[in-house]
């Protein structure tokens, strides 16, 4: 439980962020527990973390600002461990460095100050630019479902058996989850609106709640179903001709290799076993020839 001097500093502080929000920070004490905040940060511009949500909490101590509180991430972000404490000068990790006239907003400045730096400490791990962007782009799918364990469906969605219910998420876990497959409860609970934007931004852009991936037109999908299409390992091509159109969807270089390859392998195809050869049947009329008249040679030779 909070001390009456921590409650009043964090009812301020919580009033002053909300009144002038710092760029690209939210943040908000849990209703049932002041020691509890829950942040997002935005991943700001120019950066692998441009337009991602990153969602996370402080939790403080009891007889805050005199100590500092325990920080961490939850959503997967190429440069934190989700869901573990962070060493941090500001983090209770350090608790003889902090400072009491430090609030909340120079708190999650100085996070977000971090996470865009290449600084190593407790709880951060080292990522390639392009696995932080992967990243920034999933966020709001992963803060929104749990990492994929959610339950619910998009509008017009059919689940894997074709139905229109929801999917069961036994044995999913979204890795660095709240609570292993919680569907996002606990983000919804603590940014109602945030969460309502994210499942309107994934049916605008047709992201599967469960996979997080690009859904296929599900009207088109059934359409060739029902005339019978066949799927990559339909029975109507043959192994030869799966195999060339496997390579053709790599890169130009190798298309070009097969289509030279397949030209040669045809062209052999249409000649005779002797046109094929005709050079090596020369070369070996040549040498018979020779090799007879040196024959003949030898036995004049010899009966003279």
């Amino acid at each position: 439980m909070a001390t009456r001097a921590a409650h009043k500093r964090l009812t301020r502080e919580y009033a002053s962020i909300s009144q002038n929000p710092p760029d690209y920070i939210l943040a908000h004490p849990s209703e049932s527990n002041i020691l509890e905040w829950h942040y997002v940060l935005t991943g700001p511009p120019q950066t692998p973390y441009e337009g991602g949500q990153y969602w996370g909490t402080l939790v403080f101590p009891p007889d805050y600002p005199f100590a500092p509180p325990a920080i961490r991430m939850h959503t997967p972000s190429g440069r934190f461990r989700c869901s573990e404490r962070l060493c941090l000068s500001i983090s209770d990790f350090h608790p003889k460095s902090f400072n009491p006239a430090w609030e909340v907003s120079t708190i999650l400045l100085g996070v977000l100050s971090f996470m865009t730096s290449e600084e190593m400490t407790t709880g951060s791990i080292s990522a390639t630019p392009a696995e932080r962007r992967a990243h920034a782009a999933r966020t709001r799918w992963w803060n929104s479902t749990g990492g994929g364990s959610t339950h619910r469906l998009l509008p017009g969605q059919q689940s894997s058996d074709g139905s229109a219910t929801s999917t069961s998420s036994t044995g999913m876990k979204g890795f660095g989850a709240i609570k292993a497959g919680d569907g996002g409860r606990k983000f919804r609970e603590q940014w109602p609106e945030l969460d309502e934007a994210n499942w309107k931004w994934m049916e605008t852009e047709h992201v599967n709640p469960q996979t997080g991936k690009l859904m296929l037109n599900q009207h088109l999908t059934a359409a060739a179903a029902a005339a019978g299409v066949a799927s990559s390992s339909s029975r109507s091509c043959t192994p030869d001709t799966s195999a060339l159109r496997r390579s053709a969807r790599g890169s130009n270089a190798g298309l070009g290799a097969v289509v030279v390859e397949t030209g040669h392998a045809a062209k052999q195809a249409g000649q005779s076993w002797l046109t094929r050869n005709k050079y090596y049947l020369v070369a070996g009329v040549l040498f018979g020839y020779v090799a007879l008249a040196r024959l003949l040679q030898d036995q004049e030779g010899g009966g003279s």
